[in-house]
């Protein structure tokens, strides 16, 4: 069963920005963000679009855009908040983690 994750946000950019590349692919206005070992700093963050929620993800809504975060990705994001950040650097999704101790340059990856 999922649950709501009040202690994971998800900003109004970037909701605006999922629904926008949803839409444009037909696809529902889900996004998923995972962390997997790997990446500079240890951890990593991945995000993708998802058709459905799976057993045991956390579920935080914000303007009708759904993010889902599993439950073992969920401890090492906890209180984290996911934006779109669109400027001389590049448009990306960004992860503003307080249980990061350290980061990479790129922001894709960290540790704790």
């Amino acid at each position: 069963m999922a649950t709501l994750a009040p202690d994971v946000t998800l900003t109004a950019a970037a909701a605006a920005r999922v629904a926008t590349i949803a839409e444009r692919q037909g696809k529902p206005a889900i996004l998923r963000l995972s962390v997997e070992g790997g990446g500079c700093s240890g951890f990593q963050y991945k995000f993708g679009l998802a058709e459905v929620p799976e057993p045991g993800d956390a579920i935080v809504e914000t303007d009708g855009v759904r993010l889902l975060v599993d439950d073992m990705s969920l401890d090492l994001v906890r209180g984290a908040q996911v934006d779109f950040v669109d400027n001389l650097g590049g448009a990306h999704f960004a992860v503003i983690n307080p249980n990061a101790a350290s980061g990479c340059g790129c922001g894709t990856s960290f540790s704790v």
